[in-house]
């Protein structure tokens, strides 16, 4: 599909209507029916853009994550210090987190194990999120702005947190996740340190 097909005003409308869905019926509860409806298209126009609830949901995943990902690229910019970054980035995840909480509950939560295909694309995202994480990491280490660590573990493992802590906040209701954050540091600044 060529990208002026893929920016069409009619396929936005049912990206942004299965986004609502997905969100209200959870995954397993919706069907495409639900989208068409939602978003007062066909289902004709449904499969021109996307061959299956699964793929259109694999888009959702895929733009939100990249939404994320340029909020934190802009939020690591406006920062000084390698660690400042890391925060910053970490901050933006959270912040999108609280915005749209249904629909993230049903990215971290309801997506695990829905099969080989969903679950190598949130592996992916995780990739793609702990990527800058582990570069500035890396640069604080190097300052000596945190101590010597593995950054290639402690990345992941810092977003390993974030999907744990996340749903935790809102499915128990135990506050705002990002009260969270400086709690989060701490543990990855020690626990991976250097032998």
């Amino acid at each position: 599909m060529n990208r002026s097909t893929a920016d069409t005003p009619t396929r936005e409308r049912i990206l942004s209507a299965a986004m609502e869905v997905f969100a209200t019926r959870g995954y397993h509860g919706t069907v495409v029916d639900n989208i068409v409806a939602a978003s007062g298209t066909s289902k004709g126009a449904f499969y021109h853009y996307f061959p299956s609830k699964q793929a259109i949901f694999l888009t959702l995943m895929d733009e939100l994550a990249s939404a994320v990902e340029r909020g934190a690229e802009v939020a690591i910019a406006s920062e000084q210090g390698a660690l400042p970054k890391v925060e910053a980035a970490l901050r933006v995840v959270l912040e999108t987190a609280a915005a749209r909480r249904d629909l993230v509950r049903i990215l971290l939560i309801e997506a695990v194990g829905l099969g080989p295909t969903l679950e190598g694309t949130r592996l992916q995202i995780h990739r793609r999120f702990a990527g800058p994480i582990q570069r500035h990491l890396h640069r604080a280490a190097a300052n000596a702005g945190i101590p010597p660590q593995d950054t290639a573990l402690a990345a992941p493992a810092w977003i390993g947190a974030l999907i744990v802590i996340t749903p935790q906040c809102f499915l128990s209701n135990t506050g705002d996740p990002i009260n969270k954050l400086p709690a989060l540091a701490t543990p990855h600044m020690t626990s991976t340190r250097a032998q």
